[in-house]
């Protein structure tokens, strides 16, 4: 009974701890094919079937579109683009519990992100996704609204305020 009680003030004192931690600054990618599908990456580092959106950390003498053209171009060698929209605010997810000590050396609860909307002008045989630090095994076009359905489960929700806020950007196009 002392051991149950134990472990869980144990795990609640975790939980806390999380909770108390920061957020990592970071910016996100929607990129736009010509047919207005976006474009997904199958991460390396798991085995579920989830997909996500590129993405990455900002660093500290790095504008938020430095930081995405400098994240793009690392994890799809994409470099014909153009910038159309950035979000007004700070968009957040916080990782699910078993993450938090695996990512970014346990220092961070989840992430705040801007996120920018990325015209994609170039051809398809430009990508690759194959560099030596590698982040996507697989990566695909997808119809917009598919996008929430298929995507990592703690970013469901990230993903829909996305593009929630992109939507009459995406139209005008």
């Amino acid at each position: 009974m002392k051991t149950k009680t134990k472990n869980s003030d144990f795990n609640n004192n975790l939980v806390s701890e999380h909770i108390a931690l920061p957020y990592r600054r970071g910016v996100g990618l929607m990129v736009l094919n010509k047919k207005k599908e976006i474009f997904l990456g199958k991460r390396i580092d798991t085995k579920n079937s989830t997909w996500q959106m590129p993405q990455g950390g900002i660093k500290d003498d790095e504008t938020v579109i430095e930081a995405g053209l400098r994240e793009l171009y690392e994890e799809t060698n994409m470099e014909d683009i153009e910038v159309i929209a950035e979000t007004q605010n700070w968009l957040y997810y916080d990782l699910p519990e078993f993450l938090v000590e695996k990512l970014w050396e346990g220092q961070y609860r989840g992430q705040k992100q801007k996120w920018l909307l990325i015209n994609f002008l170039g051809t398809e045989s430009s990508i690759d996704i194959s560099k030596s630090t590698a982040e996507f095994k697989k990566w695909q076009w997808m119809e917009i609204d598919k996008v929430p359905s298929i995507a990592t489960p703690f970013k469901k929700h990230l993903y829909s305020l996305v593009l929630k806020e992109f939507h009459s950007a995406i139209h005008k196009l």
